[in-house]
């Protein structure tokens, strides 16, 4: 579809109605309604939308809401119904069966049994082999994205609003790797202050307009961990990673943001089997 036309003149509506449900998760969003958000026919707006972020309307919002509900459960003592009633689910029947689709556990089991339980414990030994930890020297990348500020947890619409300006522009690279910059540490700042871009490799050269942006990322040496499961628990791979593997390893880091590798995505993978390569600078 985008080798037909670049239809440029939808990339504000691509923006607007991404950036609508991201801030309305706790409203009662209508699939007409957010087609009135576009200025467009549900008819039309539904597989406009389909073609460029490869799910639904409706499956974006499931989405980012048992993300959310994730969150909670991984970080939170809220209650299960709560968490549930917040995410819109009534019952916690409908909210337990939904939630084990995506996850492969119940809501308290991923509470109890989650993969976040395990890092804790490991974090509080001081397990040295909760992951394994690579060693890999990397090209630089020249990479174009979209600056995101805030909880590192929501840069996904980041990476939603970068595809919609990738497609709209003609600009979308089949099979391009997808990389998170990161450029501030998540304990030394509050959430509303930290910055990050979503990015793709692209050509060096590529001419980009705002709120496009190009960035180089830094070759070198890095010690990769491969964390395989939900985002929820990346922060936790991140604490281990700094507080038991770095230290005891006796690697100095280099003076260049961290960096995350996508080799999948949530449109595509169930949030169990989600791959991130969370790559440190290291001398």
């Amino acid at each position: 579809m985008n080798q037909i036309t670049p239809w440029s003149h939808y990339e504000a509506r691509l923006r607007r109605v991404t950036a609508y449900i991201h801030e309305h998760l706790d409203d009662e969003l209508d699939m007409d309604r957010l087609a009135e958000i576009a200025c467009l026919s549900p008819y039309h707006w539904h597989r406009i939308y389909r073609g460029v972020l490869g799910e639904t309307l409706a499956q974006t919002v499931r989405r980012l809401r048992l993300q959310r509900a994730a969150n909670a459960l991984a970080a939170t003592a809220e209650p299960v119904l709560a968490i549930a009633r917040r995410n819109g689910y009534p019952s916690l029947q409908s909210f337990s069966r939904v939630f084990k689709s995506s996850y492969g556990l119940s809501p308290a089991d991923y509470r109890k049994r989650g993969g976040h339980a395990a890092l804790q414990t490991a974090i509080s030994q001081g397990d040295m082999w909760m992951y394994e930890v690579n060693f890999r020297t990397l090209e630089p990348v020249h990479a174009i994205g979209v600056d995101h500020k805030g909880p590192y947890m929501e840069i996904g619409k980041a990476f939603e609003t970068l595809w919609g300006l990738l497609w709209s522009r003609n600009i979308v690279q089949p099979g391009a790797k997808l990389y998170g910059v990161y450029f501030d540490d998540p304990e030394g700042k509050r959430p509303e202050e930290l910055r990050s871009v979503a990015c793709v490799a692209a050509p060096s050269g590529l001419a980009v307009e705002p709120p496009l942006k190009t960035l180089e990322i830094a070759g070198g040496r890095y010690a990769v961990l491969t964390h395989r499961g939900p985002y929820s628990e990346l922060h936790l791979a991140y604490t281990w990673l700094y507080a038991q593997w770095l230290p005891a390893a006796n690697i100095e880091v280099r003076n260049a943001p961290a960096i995350e590798i996508y080799p999948n995505t949530p449109q595509d993978t169930v949030p169990q089997d989600l791959i991130t390569e969370i790559c440190i600078p290291v001398v």
